[in-house]
């Protein structure tokens, strides 16, 4: 070990290893806002609803916008590696299989009042394998050439009764995880690809974050009024049009509000690696602790998530014969919970949890410590 080396903490060195601050704080508010998605209490006015309502969508896309780039950082950032991507590839898959396991798990034994994503995250590893060394910019045309189409497709497709029926049967849980789920496999992928592409094409580049966060911008400015639009025409117009024009002018709301809210996810991704990677030294030090909290939940997503399900399934109570979760007090308690566990934990002993068992039983801690040279 060199004489710098030694002056650096383990947990500290493996932190400046393998993590990207901005990425990471995004993926932690990504869990905050699935947190308020879960168990925020029915808001008292209109205005506190519509921005309870927030957390809806947008924090599973900037999830798997997070997850594409998280793939992309593994197998080697701006410069995918060439040896032994079959190894990485059994690696990944290793831990998407036992995600799928987990998230099945979970809900068998639990029952959480929520949609649970480990298994369709799992999924979606999966299908990610042949196109984890796409070129950058094939990635992301490809990203969002299927974000166009895909959301518009699964209200098309959930709706027909071949998939109705196939609900019914033995295959229910494979076609939730592909079309008619709470978090469509579909749907993810493209995203993923987004994500790929940005993290490829270089998060620490301050040209490719400003065109990122103006395109991203753009398409939430643009398409998210438009959907909104699209919305109130269709609900005021829904008594002269017949089911099947609904369907379709739902299918087009779906995708054009999909992008937008991908856009929100790409401007949310460069603010904060404009705060923690870009902006002037001063600026990083005082964003950095003060997103340190967010930043560690998000260097743990597994741990967190899954301890959140456990909590939520024993908070479950029934209020005028309804089961039911919402609580302000258990939503502060999530939060605050996590940032101080999240950040303790961190500081202290490094990788997550449940995250370091997953590189355990994936081969990835052994294969690092195989290419560790010995002095």
């Amino acid at each position: 070990m060199s004489r710098t080396d030694a002056r650096i903490p383990p947990a500290a060195a493996e932190r400046a290893a393998n993590r990207v601050d901005g990425v990471d704080a995004a993926r932690g508010l990504a869990l905050i806002g699935m947190f308020v998605a879960h168990v925020a209490p029915a808001a008292a006015s209109a205005d506190l609803a519509a921005v309870i309502a927030i957390a809806d969508e947008r924090p599973r896309l900037l999830f798997a916008l997070t997850a594409g780039m998280g793939l992309a950082f593994i197998s080697g950032g701006t410069r995918p590696i060439a040896a032994d991507r079959g190894v990485l590839r059994r690696q990944i898959a290793i831990r998407a299989v036992i995600l799928i396991v987990l998230g099945i798990l979970i809900a068998a034994t639990l029952h959480p009042l929520v949609f649970i994503i480990l298994d369709v995250y799992g999924v979606a590893f999966l299908l990610m394998l042949p196109l984890l060394f796409l070129p950058p910019r094939i990635a992301l045309g490809l990203g969002i050439a299927l974000l166009a189409v895909m959301p518009a497709f699964v209200e098309l497709v959930s709706a027909t009764d071949a998939v109705v029926e196939l609900q019914q049967g033995p295959f229910a849980i494979v076609v939730d995880w592909v079309v008619s789920g709470a978090y469509p496999v579909v749907i993810w992928i493209p995203v993923m690809l987004i994500g790929l592409g940005l993290a490829r094409l270089d998060l620490a580049s301050p040209r490719v974050v400003a065109v990122a966060a103006l395109t991203g911008a753009t398409s939430a400015v643009v398409m998210l009024p438009l959907a909104a639009m699209l919305a109130d025409a269709a609900s005021t117009a829904s008594g002269a049009l017949d089911e099947t024009a609904v369907l379709r002018a739902s299918a087009l709301q779906a995708s054009i509000e999909a992008i937008g809210n991908v856009g929100v996810g790409v401007v949310i991704v460069a603010g904060m690696l404009l705060l923690t990677g870009l902006a002037r030294l001063r600026v990083r030090r005082v964003a950095g602790a003060v997103l340190s909290p967010i930043t560690a939940m998000g260097s743990m997503p597994l741990s967190i998530y899954t301890v959140h399900l456990v909590v939520i399934a024993a908070a479950v109570r029934v209020e005028h014969g309804i089961p039911t979760d919402d609580s302000a007090e258990l939503l502060v308690g999530l939060i605050v919970g996590s940032m101080l566990f999240a950040w303790l934990w961190r500081q202290y002993l490094g990788r997550g949890p449940l995250e370091r068992l997953l590189r355990w039983a994936s081969g990835r801690s052994r294969a690092a410590a195989a290419r560790a040279p010995t002095s």
